[in-house]
């Protein structure tokens, strides 16, 4: 009998090394880190397969561990682009009509193929992708692609078909005589809604999306879409699975609705007032305001950034942002990429320093703060022992130079390196 169990403990013990030898190890040596939170010197990170095992000043690391030297570098969380369209590209390339009405399905996917990967090599493992602009549901493949290794991308986070008001969205540019695609998914009223929003959770969406305002004012200027119990009840029906709702609204009506409904953040603000903003604050409500988008349609409508003065609307946009810091409210990273080239997403971390915020706040936004409102924190946005091992190394400290953040020296993401 003893001889039995002696022979058992070898056999466990010999199983328990074997499984060890088999275990990956990545001990990443920059020269500083930045755990999502706060900047540390000397710390290092220590991977095991696709989690973080240790972080910190380390001395016992696994003597098989394989040492990636960052020196001169700082080490991050994989930065959380907060809104993108993966299914858009710039408009200076392609109007946003003609992409809806002229491009074929298969060549937007083949584009947002591509635009996964630069994202994912530009530092950003994680997207918060809200909408797919007329390509149906087609994130929902994308996101399950990269999931099962097919292609490389980011994490993603789906909306699947926005939703809009009947006569709200577009395009808009043919005779009304004739019905066009429209770019999200139109629906009204409490039954209307209620169905729209069970069929993208059952699709495959993580987060609904609708639009609280839209340019179809009585001059062409935006104005509210939904009613007030209409948004209450895309809340209702969305929080019952878990699932937050996410608003586009620039207008303070719309924005003041979409807060009272319950709405997770709000998107764009352009012309929020402070009193909207002491509203979102009181009900917890986070703001993505996609600095970059605005800046970048400006600049294809022929404003010179640098040589002319900037026009009403980045002044506009300038204050209303700073406003928002001025009242504490939460403010997450994202830039309406699309808008501008996917890979790109940077730009809107070095606009939201140039309009105010300090760079350590920009660090959070981009990491922990979006993992946070984004409801993710128990697997990403952070470098902490047990988390996904999404991480990236830039050159230099972004502290001292945002741009710096562009410099990406490594990309890993659940453990497997893709850039180094």
């Amino acid at each position: 009998m003893k001889r039995i169990l002696a022979l058992t403990i070898l056999l466990v013990l010999l199983s328990a090394n074997l499984l060890s030898a088999q275990d990956t190890y990545y001990l990443l040596k920059p020269d500083r880190v930045f755990d999502g939170v706060e900047m540390h010197d000397d710390w290092q990170v220590l991977v095991k397969n696709n989690k973080i095992e240790a972080v910190g000043q380390l001395s016992n690391t696994p003597p098989n561990a394989q040492v990636i030297d960052l020196q001169g570098k700082t080490v991050l969380p994989g930065l959380i682009e907060g809104h993108s369209h993966l299914f858009l590209h710039p408009y200076n390339e392609t109007s946003w009509n003609d992409q809806v009405l002229k491009e074929s399905r298969p060549e937007r996917v083949a584009r947002a193929t591509v635009h996964a990967n630069n994202t994912l090599l530009a530092g950003f493992t994680t997207v918060r992708d809200l909408g797919t602009e007329g390509a149906g549901y087609d994130d929902v493949g994308l996101k399950q692609a990269i999931e099962k290794g097919v292609i490389p991308g980011p994490r993603m986070l789906i909306a699947t078909r926005a939703i809009v008001a009947s006569g709200s969205y577009g395009p808009k540019e043919l005779s009304y005589e004739i019905e066009t695609p429209i770019g999200a998914a139109v629906a009204d009223g409490m039954d209307g809604l209620i169905k729209e929003v069970r069929t993208q959770i059952g699709k495959g969406a993580d987060l609904i999306k609708v639009y609280a305002d839209y340019r179809w004012g009585l001059h062409g200027e935006a104005a509210p879409t939904f009613t007030l119990e209409e948004l209450k009840k895309i809340v209702e029906v969305a929080s019952a699975s878990g699932r937050p709702v996410v608003a586009h609204a620039s207008t303070p009506e719309g924005m003041r609705r979409a807060i009272l409904a319950g709405v997770a953040t709000i998107e764009h603000g352009d012309d929020a007032t402070p009193e909207i903003y002491k509203l979102m604050k009181k009900h917890n409500v986070a703001l993505c305001p996609t600095l970059a988008a605005g800046d970048a349609i400006m600049q294809y409508r022929g404003w010179q950034k640098g040589k002319q003065l900037a026009p009403d609307r980045i002044l506009q946009k300038r204050r209303t942002f700073q406003e928002a810091m001025k009242a504490g409210v939460t403010i997450c990273m994202g830039g309406d990429v699309g808008v501008f080239s996917h890979g790109d997403n940077a730009r809107e971390m070095e606009m939201m320093v140039a309009y105010g915020m300090e760079p350590l706040q920009v660090l959070r936004s981009a990491t922990s703060v979006n993992a946070d409102v984004f409801q993710v924190s128990d697997r990403i946005g952070r470098l902490k022992p047990g988390l996904l091992a999404d991480i990236i190394a830039v050159d230099g400290n972004p502290l001292s130079n945002m741009a710096n953040i562009r410099q990406i020296a490594l990309v890993m993401k659940d453990g497997t390196i893709y850039k180094k």
